[in-house]
């Protein structure tokens, strides 16, 4: 199969590939990683000077007029130089969330600042009990005059201490668990009554947990219709799923070339250690899971804005699964045939790893993405 790009792909892959290699070295990665908010500000502004925050963002709105294959292209060059940059919480899925279902206003207010850099979202939707369920939602909203009361908690929110603001669920009527009744909120991250307790990612990123004392909203915080904001939640995860599964192939790719290289100058016993037929063994698997990977994470581009919500979220799944089950593979057989160095925080191998293992448990593990599949092939 042939999975060359377009020529316009082409020259976005190019672009992308020519800044990480130049302002992305893993040292100043390292660097990056100890900043407070756990990236630069700076680098931000320059990925927006490049025009990539607005590549999959409607013209109309904005911003390119792309599609998830974009995003893809994009993503998977991110992966190789571990970007920490809050590219997929504000532009996949906040960008993202508010051109579906945003006002007008909203949309003026928040996509062209996004685009521009000057404005950083996170997705706080996840909560302590909710696991990977998205229909479990206790955080409160209740009407208050005109505007909203909101009380509760979210769980790992990815990129939370550096946002400006965060697009909160919260349930407005219903039961814990319903489908109906969950609602969307733009929240300024500053709001009094919003509290964070910051921590860094094993990925080396920044994650909070946010609490929700009595936030005061106004009416234009809600974001879409109240009480059906569920199908515009599941979508969102979907698109970020499948531009992680481009992250992980751009890790597993940098992974099997790094190794190689590694096979090919390390010496034992007088020769170089790829030169032994059980490794090249090995280093032959890890390129066939890196290629599986590769035509899932396609899969999931195409189908992340699929009509068919079945569909979509069939074709997310599977995507997510092979990959977060091919990314654990090459991950650890990387390390192995790195011996003892390769478990160490000087060698990138070993950051490439983490953020593989981080991947595989956002929005989903490989488990909960195979019993999806399973589950919506039996409802057909």
């Amino acid at each position: 199969m042939d999975f060359s790009l377009a020529e316009e792909r082409r020259l976005l892959q190019d672009t992308v590939v020519r800044f990480i290699a130049k302002e992305y070295t893993f040292e100043s990665r390292r660097a990056r990683s100890r900043l407070p908010e756990g990236f630069s500000r700076e680098t931000w502004k320059q990925i927006a000077e490049l025009g990539l925050l607005g590549v999959a963002i409607p013209e109309g709105d904005g911003g390119l007029g792309g599609d998830a294959i974009d995003t893809m292209v994009v993503m998977e060059a991110f992966g190789r130089g571990l970007v920490l940059e809050p590219y997929l919480s504000t532009v996949v899925l906040g960008a993202g969330t508010i051109v579906e279902a945003g006002s007008t206003e909203q949309k003026a207010a928040w996509i062209p600042a996004i685009v521009g850099g000057e404005k950083i979202l996170a997705f706080a939707h996840g909560e302590a009990a909710s696991r990977y369920d998205t229909r479990h939602v206790e955080t409160k909203a209740v009407k208050q005059g005109n505007g909203w009361k909101l009380d509760g908690a979210k769980a790992v929110v990815l990129d939370a201490p550096g946002a400006d603001a965060l697009i909160v669920s919260a349930r407005t009527a219903g039961a814990t668990g319903e489908a109906r009744g969950i609602s969307l909120f733009i929240v300024d991250a500053k709001a009094k009554g919003v509290a964070m307790r910051a921590y860094a990612t094993q990925d080396g990123a920044r994650g909070a947990e946010v609490k929700l004392d009595g936030v005061t909203l106004g009416p234009d915080a809600l974001l879409g219709r109240e009480g059906e904001a569920l199908p515009v939640i599941e979508r969102a995860l979907d698109r970020a799923n499948a531009a992680l599964c481009a992250e992980a192939l751009g890790i597993m790719d940098a992974l099997n070339e790094a190794t190689l290289e590694y096979l090919k100058t390390r010496k034992q016993f007088g020769r170089a250690i790829g030169s032994f037929q059980a490794l090249q063994h090995r280093m032959v698997d890890m390129t066939i899971r890196a290629v599986e990977a590769r035509s899932m994470a396609i899969v999931a581009a195409s189908g992340a804005n699929h009509a068919d919500a079945r569909e979509r979220q069939r074709m997310v799944s599977a995507a997510k699964a092979l990959v977060g089950q091919a990314g654990r593979f090459v991950g650890q057989q990387a390390i192995q045939l790195h011996g003892g160095i390769g478990v160490t925080d000087e060698l990138v191998v070993s950051h490439w790893f983490k953020r593989l293992t981080i991947i595989n448990a956002t929005y989903g593990d490989a488990d909960y993405h195979l019993a999806r599949f399973s589950d919506l092939l039996l409802a057909q």
